[in-house]
């Protein structure tokens, strides 16, 4: 998959961005890259590779340190929520940003 110019200034136009010609054109080879790189990784079988919990676990044995999963903290939820202007259940309320 590549992108065109054209691709690169309607993007720069839904975020709102004004590209010079060579900021458009160095976008350009920059993504264009990136997409290389991951049709490369997509050309690699994977098949019956077990997916690794830790880069470093391919090269040696990697112990987790997890901590136990325990709340450390008190729950100071209404404390937190009295400066808030709405609250409603225990959730604060905002304006509605989506129609």
């Amino acid at each position: 998959m590549a992108l065109t110019p054209q691709d690169i200034a309607r993007i720069a136009n839904l975020a709102r961005l004004e590209l010079q010609p060579a900021e458009s054109e160095r976008m350009l080879t920059q993504i264009n890259g990136f997409f290389d790189i991951v049709e490369k990784m997509r050309s690699v079988d994977t098949t019956g590779i077990a997916p690794l919990a830790h880069p470093v676990a391919a090269v040696q044995e990697v112990a987790l340190r997890l901590r136990e999963d325990i709340a450390s903290e008190p729950n100071q939820r209404e404390a937190n929520q009295r400066s808030a202007p709405a609250v409603e259940r225990g959730l604060f309320l905002v304006p509605k940003v989506i129609e």
